[in-house]
């Protein structure tokens, strides 16, 4: 499998992820998929009464740095990541 398949096989069991998972990953999901898909920032940044936006925006410049697929590749262990920490708390 290529790294494109796996990065959108993991795009969808990201969907998978419990309810209670943190904004600060799903932030970090966030900004990984977009500079994988859309590649650096393309936009200005939202206004400071748009806090969500922002907070996306901010999760995206951050990681615009990246190549596509380092992109790729960091959102697919982040992903492994969560979902083994769902399962390992499930299971407790």
């Amino acid at each position: 499998m290529g790294l494109q398949e796996e990065f959108e096989e993991h795009a969808e069991k990201v969907k998978k992820l419990p309810e209670n998972t943190t904004n600060e990953n799903k932030l970090i999901l966030y900004g990984l998929f977009k500079q994988a898909t859309v590649g650096p920032v393309n936009t200005s940044r939202p206004g400071i009464f748009n806090m969500r936006d922002r907070a996306k925006w901010d999760a995206w410049k951050a990681v615009e740095v990246k190549s596509k697929d380092e992109a790729m590749s960091d959102y697919i262990t982040k992903v492994k990541q969560l979902l083994e920490e769902a399962a390992a708390a499930a299971s407790a």
